[in-house]
């Protein structure tokens, strides 16, 4: 790496302690975007020349555009720090044997650092385990696992925050009717992974909702509640899973789902039926689509996070731990290092801070 580089790699790491606004505004000046999303298995994204360093991506698909812009920044700093990367990804969201063999894989290559999005929290643990015990960093990134130190480091949302505001912004929303509101979940998979359960519980605690058991979906007994379905984070699976709430209870009128392509199928099944005015829908990521369908009036709001900083910050690490042995160390007073996230809506509420989309266009993604 030549002198100037160095520095500019120096300066950003010094930076970095300013906290997650600051992180944004780093990085949106030093990353430069690379290469789209591949197909199943594994794809070669880093310089043709050789290196010393190399590192895996393993995302729970390769069509989500949070995904999609997780390789992105992963690619981009790779191709910067010149590490040799190798991206893997299940075929649908769940698909956690496609992330145990890619996993055996990184072991097999050399591989010094895995970043991960898990897609059975739980299960895969093992796994990581036998990565790290043959010496490789294993950093979560976007979804912890289960348990959080299972891996060396997460880099994340405070997704329990991500739904929190979006349940306070829905209950000021909706003023004393919130009282009588009829609510919905389409979440993500049956079993349940930590981003799943964290963006649930924050809901329900913005909403006024004791979601019981923390670490659980589904154990609630406030009578506000229609159900839950799971979607598996696209559109189809939101449509149909709305399709079914939708069943139990015609009334339903507060819908929280796990994420935009979600969203988005939910309010086709409330359009087909005319019920699009009649629902309010809240959801997490803040891609470019998503931040879209909020001006346009399809989310009423969401919570951004910003995947490309995560995956950039992540091959940051494994390169310094590569060189010096360094792991990354968590946010002051949490337990995981903290991206940001920001409250995307143009209809805002007193008492929960949020940005427009004019600012959430600016900083989306996808």
């Amino acid at each position: 790496m030549s002198h100037s580089a160095s520095l500019a790699v120096h300066e950003f790491r010094h930076r970095l302690g300013g906290g997650p606004a600051n992180l944004w505004e780093e990085f949106m000046k030093k990353s430069v975007l690379a290469f789209g999303a591949l197909a199943l298995g594994v794809a070669f994204s880093a310089p043709a020349m050789a290196a010393d360093v190399s590192a895996c991506l393993i995302t729970k698909t390769d069509t989500n555009p949070f995904f999609v812009k997780m390789k992105e920044g992963a690619t981009a700093k790779a191709k910067e720090l010149g590490v040799s990367l190798k991206s893997y990804a299940g075929k649908i969201d769940g698909d956690s044997e496609s992330q145990v063999a890619a996993i055996e894989s990184c072991i097999a290559d050399g591989a010094k650092g895995i970043l991960l999005t898990a897609s059975d929290t739980k299960g895969i643990v093992s796994s990581v385990k036998k990565a790290r015990d043959a010496g490789l960093l294993v950093i979560a990134l976007d979804t912890p696992l289960e348990p959080a130190d299972a891996a060396d480091a997460t880099f994340a949302t405070d997704n329990l925050l991500a739904g929190k505001l979006i349940g306070q912004w829905a209950k000021e929303t909706l003023g004393d009717k919130a009282k009588d509101a009829k609510v919905g979940f389409l979440d993500l998979t049956p079993s349940q992974p930590t981003v799943d359960v964290l963006r649930d519980q924050g809901f329900m605690i913005g909403f006024g909702i004791d979601p019981k058991n923390p670490n659980k979906i589904g154990d609630e007994d406030d009578k506000r509640i229609v159900g839950h379905d799971v979607t598996n984070g696209n559109e189809e699976g939101g449509r149909k899973a709305m399709e079914n709430l939708l069943q139990k209870d015609p009334g339903i009128n507060v819908i929280h789902t796990i994420n935009e392509p979600a969203a988005v199928g939910a309010y086709q099944a409330l359009k087909a039926v005319g019920m699009e005015k009649n629902v309010l829908i809240v959801s997490v990521d803040g891609g470019c689509p998503g931040v879209k369908s909020v001006k346009e009036g399809v989310i009423g709001a969401t919570s951004q996070q910003y995947p490309l900083l995560m995956a950039s910050l992540g091959i940051e690490a494994i390169k310094k731990f590569a060189d010096s042995g360094e792991k990354p160390k968590p946010t002051e007073g949490k337990s995981f290092f903290d991206t940001g996230v920001s409250l995307v809506t143009d209809k805002p509420v007193s008492g929960v801070k949020s940005i427009d989309t004019k600012e959430g266009t600016d900083k989306c993604w996808g």
